[in-house]
């Protein structure tokens, strides 16, 4: 069973601990189904925030009813996390991004999946992401896919700059640099989507629990 551990943040949030990336999406996606259903007589946080490995309930009328509903579903949490499959049937955005595989690392990631760089392209554009959290800088999007690709270690000494645009990857999440910034991600890619603009009605292309797909630019 999914090791789930709570924590009172403040009077009215609550932050919940899981296992990694996978657990705490499916965590986020769970408390968004089941505010969407009305099934708990519980109100909706006022805010959902997850990251790599929580999950934070914020501004909660009832923090102990939370938790309590969540520590009824672990197995559901677990069996989910396991599976790592995608619900199509959830009404989430699908964003799709073009990218030119010309990145700096892309032999060098090729490698370390051990394939040659047309099949990584071939691997990473069939690949379904979904958007786990995101951080790090405005529009920035930690991804993880499905199927799961390999995990790729970040570089020993980061990029003092990387540009705009550029995919990459790091341990289990793809990512795209809204702006040039340094960076210590694998770069296979660029593309030339805005993922973050102040002046959007929407200033994030990208956020949690969107669907991503990657296509190769032609």
């Amino acid at each position: 069973m999914t090791s789930l551990r709570f924590r009172r943040v403040g009077r009215d949030a609550l932050l919940v601990e899981v296992a990694d990336a996978r657990a705490a999406q499916v965590t986020y996606r769970l408390v968004r189904r089941l505010v969407a259903a009305g099934t708990l007589d519980l109100a909706p946080p006022g805010d959902l925030v997850p990251a790599a490995r929580t999950v934070l309930l914020d501004h909660v009328a009832d923090v102990r009813g939370w938790q309590r509903a969540l520590s009824a579903r672990a197995s559901e949490i677990d069996h989910a996390s396991r599976e790592a499959g995608f619900d199509a049937s959830e009404p989430t955005e699908l964003r799709v991004i073009t990218v030119r595989y010309d990145g700096p690392d892309l032999d060098l990631v090729a490698g370390q999946w051990g394939c040659s760089p047309q099949e990584l392209v071939r691997r990473h554009t069939a690949a379904r992401y979904r958007v786990a959290f995101c951080g790090f800088a405005p529009g920035f999007a930690y991804c993880t896919s499905e199927p799961r690709t390999p995990d790729v270690p970040r570089r020993d000494a980061p990029r003092t700059s990387v540009p705009a645009g550029s995919v990459g990857l790091a341990d289990e999440f793809c990512g795209v640099y809204p702006r040039a910034m340094p960076g210590g991600w694998q770069l296979i890619g660029t593309t030339d989507a805005v993922l973050f603009d102040a002046d959007r009605a929407a200033p994030a292309l990208l956020t949690p629990g969107d669907r991503v797909r990657f296509e190769e630019a032609r």
